[in-house]
């Protein structure tokens, strides 16, 4: 591989270094001015500061679900009153002491995880959308508040919980507790959400299919992301209890959980910084306008939302990067060191089946797609699937990759029966499947990209990210070859339809698959990148032995790199045979009508 586009591993350290020292610099600023800001603010001002920190916290739980992983989520107001009702019981029912202390906190942590990890389940279970996962986490504060209204003196009803003793601490101390633990949340989320693991739940919000088709489970990540942060927003809500003294139905309300979204849609999502500043101006503009505008305060906070959200999408802290950079796009994975891998991380046969495919069959109720397919493809075979719109020649696709979508059959890859498991599972049998319109990562970085496409394989890291990406070298080789290499620190959206096509075969081939299914993948492309196109896939049949089957309606370039044909039609193999058996067949031509027709017999 040439090494050209390969940096120095001492680069991206040192940028790396000098990054940190300014970020650490940044965080002691900021933990001196919370130390110190007692000292010139009146008690008034400090009582809100206080309150709002330990929202700001739950608003930053918020982004992290919304902002990173993008599910729109109303439940957090849920478990930040578990928080708070987990200390108002516990101190009223037994009294305040430090054991009381901690099995309210150990109540908060616990109830909340429990509460979450069945909200999970029933949110993201496969198939499910985004939309339906903010339907689940609208009713859980609902019904949180129905169970608090229905628990008598146990919880204070409709009243709340109010007179039990807490902490005794002077507001200078609660001030400093509550700034401190805001600032670590943050710190700790800044540091998780740019790293590795932040990079994938960023994936997870671009584009969930093509997550699920590299082999990641999206819903065990969202559950686990859900359970932490439900943690996270409890013990802000403990805090926030602990500070007022005060338990009330309007702390995990539907209504709080809609101004958890607002706060952070005003300072702008997927930055954690915005969550904060979101929370502070709401918090403390409510406090004022309140008292000096009782009947119109919320009309003009709307009012204000409105304003920044039409006028700036991405929010007020969007405002302030714009200005700071000057528009310039940030080339975020430019020093990533692109470098082959020594081994193979798994061991490929030189032949055999890699698909086998059985009385295959779709149907849609008495419409029928797919009936009776069957066929077997070897590995080191380049496969065309040819035939009219409507044959069923993608849903064929869908139904080798995805065990859940056909009706009847049996269906194996790589000698391993797909049963009805989903595209994750399946893809670790050596699976990999690119889709017609280039399905990638948008706001990543291509070496972003690539890195996520290596999550199955090498385990994201948590609180850092590697210097150094490596690849299997048919992705090394797509990369070079396609002039992506010079272009890692580039976001995906900015590429061309050409450069995304070739970085979506990549991704795959990072997978290091046995199976390669590619559905149209030369539509839109022009004749040089059809050619080195061709170049690659029989590059990948021929030298690393790869099973491609390949959906495609240029005939022309079809009959150039193909070792067999099958012609669908109507949802059955009209033919299936070398390339010169199918293109002189009478069939074909009879299947075949107008511009195709020609198109085969030129072919021939």
């Amino acid at each position: 591989m040439p090494e050209a586009n390969q940096l120095s591993p001492a680069v991206p350290t040192a940028i790396g270094a000098s990054a940190t020292l300014r970020a650490m610099a940044l965080v002691a600023l900021v933990v001196g001015a919370v130390m110190l800001a007692p000292l010139m603010l009146d008690t008034y001002m400090l009582n809100i500061l206080v309150r709002a920190f330990f929202v700001a916290i739950a608003a930053i739980t918020v982004d992290i679900m919304w902002g990173y992983c993008g599910t729109l989520t109303f439940g957090q107001s849920a478990f930040f009153g578990i928080g708070v009702y987990a200390l108002a019981i516990t101190f009223t029912e037994y009294g305040f002491g430090p054991w009381q202390a901690v099995l309210a906190i150990a109540a908060a942590i616990i109830a909340a995880a429990a509460v979450a990890g069945l909200t999970g389940w029933l949110s993201f279970y496969p198939g499910s959308t985004p939309l339906y996962a903010s339907i689940v986490s609208l009713v859980v504060p609902i019904v949180l508040v129905q169970i608090l209204y229905s628990g008598g003196t146990f919880t204070g009803s409709s009243s709340g919980l109010v007179g039990f003793e807490t902490f005794d601490l002077e507001f200078d101390n609660w001030f400093r507790l509550a700034g401190l633990a805001l600032v670590a949340t943050a710190v700790v989320a800044l540091i998780m959400m740019r790293s590795d693991t932040g990079r994938l739940l960023k994936a997870l919000r671009d584009n969930d299919e093509r997550c699920t088709y590299l082999g990641i489970n999206t819903s065990r990540y969202r559950i686990v992301v859900l359970v932490l942060t439900a943690i996270v927003a409890s013990l802000a809500g403990f805090g926030y209890a602990a500070f007022g003294g005060v338990a009330a139905p309007e702390n995990a309300s539907f209504t709080f959980g809609t101004r958890l979204i607002i706060m952070v849609a005003l300072g702008g999502r997927g930055t954690v910084i915005g969550a904060i500043v979101g929370a502070l101006s709401i918090e403390v503009a409510s406090a004022y306008l309140s008292g000096s505008l009782p009947y119109v305060w919320e009309l003009i906070i709307g009012i204000a939302l409105i304003t920044v959200i039409l006028a700036f999408p991405d929010g007020l802290l969007g405002v302030f990067k714009r200005i700071a950079y000057g528009g310039r796009p940030l080339e975020n994975g430019a020093t990533v060191q692109l470098r082959p891998m020594a081994t193979a991380t798994g061991t490929k046969a030189e032949s055999g089946v890699a698909i086998e495919a059985r009385e295959l069959g779709k149907h849609f109720g008495s419409l029928s797609v797919l009936d009776g397919v069957q066929f077997k493809a070897n590995r080191g075979e380049l496969l065309s699937l040819v035939g009219p719109n409507g044959a069923g020649k993608t849903t064929l696709i869908r139904c080798l990759s995805d065990g859940r979508e056909r009706s009847s059959g049996f269906v194996a890859i790589a000698g391993h029966p797909i049963d009805h498991l989903p595209p994750s599972r399946i893809v670790r049998f050596g699976l990999g499947r690119k889709f017609q319109a280039a399905s990638v990562f948008e706001t990543l970085t291509v070496a972003e990209c690539l890195r996520v496409a290596r999550t199955h394989r090498a385990r994201p890291a948590l609180a850092s990210t590697s210097p150094v990406l490596e690849l299997p070298a048919a992705a090394i080789s797509v990369v070079e070859r396609s002039g992506l290499a010079d272009r890692r620190g580039e976001e995906a959206r900015n590429l061309s339809h050409g450069l995304k096509q070739a970085l979506e075969l990549a991704m795959v081939l990072a997978l290091e698959p046995e199976v390669l299914l590619l559905d149209e993948p030369t539509a839109g492309l022009t004749r040089a990148e059809r050619q080195a196109f061709a170049d690659i896939l029989t590059s990948l049949a021929s030298g690393d032995r790869l099973c491609i089957l390949l959906v495609e309606h240029d005939l022309d370039f079809v009959r150039d790199i193909s070792s067999r044909i099958i012609v669908l039609h109507q949802g059955r193999i009209a033919l299936d045979g070398s390339v010169d058996e199918v293109v002189d067949s009478e069939l074909v031509r009879e299947i075949y009508t107008g511009q195709q027709s020609s198109s085969l017999r030129s072919a021939s």
